[in-house]
């Protein structure tokens, strides 16, 4: 059976890559990892191929994202994307709305879906299925319909250290997708498109903004063009939170820095809220290990800053920032 499945949503450089890794160390939870693509349709299959392949030793590479986390093959990671363009094939398209609510009908992926995480279930014999999707804060709504007894977590950051990761992101990925076409091709493939050549915006329902947005960004205007986006998408998940009872049930809003500082406290509460068993290990072995990044640091002049500022304070302020 499907129950409460876990659903880690939200901008990406929040947090949201680390949740998962988290929940994946859970007993009971299941997820997709690195490994489970390119045949992320065929779980049970690729399960009995897999039985017949020796196991890689390959020693922990830092990802592509250069911020100091540690994978191999085995490692969690956000592959449900290629499932939802299978179906949606519209979703990753600026132009038109991305939001599926209790209103979307889709029946053939309703089957396919629900039966897939059956299949994980079974395979990697837990009892738990969880999934970091970005993009599927946009999707609570229709989740719901599928799952009412899902469990969401949406990290969230400060606009300031969140635009100046995404910034930095955004620039690394260009370099890399520059110098190396197979990187964007997979980036496609994948159906990541938060960073790089190929950035597509999610669009929450607001057209206009996020047509502001891209010509911020075409232009050149970086550091406002990110802002206005924190703002648009996290400002739609405040005004969603607001108007349903059962998502703001189902939701928990996680801040990155409450998570940096408090993090024994911040664990036991999410499992908590994932009605997860309380895991001590989890807790003592992940506190210690959580902390701000020493990699980069915020370079924004006081003009950028307050640019941010201008974007995002009415949202922000919504979020207790």
């Amino acid at each position: 059976a499907v129950t409460n499945p876990i659903y880690v949503c939200g901008l990406a450089r929040s947090g949201s890559t680390l949740l998962l890794e988290l929940l994946a160390d859970h007993a009971d939870v299941a997820t997709h990892r690195y490994i489970d693509f390119p045949p992320v349709y065929t779980p049970y299959f690729w399960h009995l191929v897999r039985r017949m392949i020796p196991r890689s030793s390959a020693d922990a590479v830092e990802r592509t994202h250069r911020d100091g986390m540690m994978v191999t093959a085995e490692s969690p990671e956000a592959m449900e994307e290629v499932l939802w363009i299978s179906f949606f094939p519209g979703q990753h398209d600026p132009t038109s709305s991305g939001i599926l609510d209790g209103e979307t009908n889709q029946p053939g992926f309703e089957k396919f879906y629900s039966d897939h995480i059956r299949k994980m279930l079974h395979v990697r014999e837990k009892t738990r299925y969880a999934a970091k999707g970005n993009y599927n804060i946009a999707r609570i709504g229709y989740l719901q319909k599928l799952f009412p007894d899902a469990r969401f977590v949406v990290p969230i950051r400060n606009p300031v250290t969140h635009i100046a990761s995404m910034h930095k992101q955004q620039a690394l990925f260009c370099r890399g997708e520059s110098s190396n076409p197979k990187m964007l091709k997979h980036m496609r493939r994948v159906g990541h498109f938060e960073f790089g050549l190929d950035r597509r915006p999610i669009n929450v329902g607001n057209d206009d903004v996020l047509r502001e947005i891209e010509e911020l960004w075409t232009n050149g205007d970086e550091i406002r063009g990110w802002a206005r986006y924190w703002a648009y998408v996290y400002g739609y998940v405040a005004d969603f939170l607001e108007k349903s009872q059962a998502a703001k049930n189902a939701v928990m809003l996680l801040k990155y820095e409450d998570l940096c500082e408090s993090s024994g406290d911040t664990i036991n509460a999410l499992l908590d809220h994932c009605l997860l068993t309380d895991d001590e290990r989890l807790s003592d072995e992940y506190a210690k290990r959580i902390h701000y990044p020493e990699y980069y640091k915020v370079t924004f002049t006081p003009e950028e800053i307050a640019v941010i500022g201008e974007e995002t304070k009415s949202v922000a302020a919504r979020f207790g920032y």
